[in-house]
């Protein structure tokens, strides 16, 4: 048997299904760090971001018979995470409305012109300030794009969505996302 380093999620999938729940450990190692930065993008407060990590691998381990190890389970924990943030949002009534006015503002700048790691790091906390104005309908793709590195496809997979509409509202998003960080100038 392969190590468990060298095994696929959905093959350790297999594993705690079949022989050890205890190896569901493994798969929480992999994910945990991530999941809470997608969560923390979402929620934009880190404590509620860890109840709502622990909450989706909670869901998420009660209903692994049910994932389908032919898709990616990457994409099925990140929609876990995606639906448990929703729901805080919608309790604790955080979620903003979008003004018409910030359609027409110009587009992010670029982070590669940046030498320094300081500066790069500076500029990336000043995206996530501005990340966190947007509405959720465009932080979440954009979260997911450029802080976790995620495809379109596997956007369209966790956000439940065409990826006609992942691709416009990343577009639309850094369009708003570019004309809040023009305003702090």
């Amino acid at each position: 048997m392969k190590g468990l380093k060298n095994l696929s999620d959905e093959e350790l999938v297999g594993l705690v299904r079949s022989k050890d729940q205890e190896l569901y450990r493994e798969l929480v190692g992999r994910y945990q760090s991530k999941l809470l930065r997608y969560a923390n993008y979402l929620v934009h407060d880190e404590a509620p971001a860890a109840d709502v990590v622990q909450e989706a691998f909670i869901k998420a381990f009660i209903n692994l018979k049910g994932f389908n190890t032919k898709k990616k389970f990457s994409s099925w924990i990140y929609r876990i995470v995606h639906n448990e943030a929703i729901n805080y949002l919608k309790r604790s009534q955080k979620i903003t409305p979008l003004s018409r006015h910030q359609w027409l503002e110009r587009k992010i700048k670029s982070e590669t012109d940046l030498e320094k790691d300081f500066l790069k790091n500076q500029e990336r906390k000043r995206v996530q300030k501005a990340l966190e104005k947007l509405s959720i309908n465009y932080r979440e793709p954009l979260a997911l794009f450029y802080f976790e590195e995620k495809s379109y496809e596997e956007i369209s997979d966790i956000l439940k969505m065409p990826m006609g509409t992942v691709g416009t509202r990343i577009s639309r998003g850094k369009k708003l996302l570019g004309g809040i960080l023009e305003n702090e100038k």
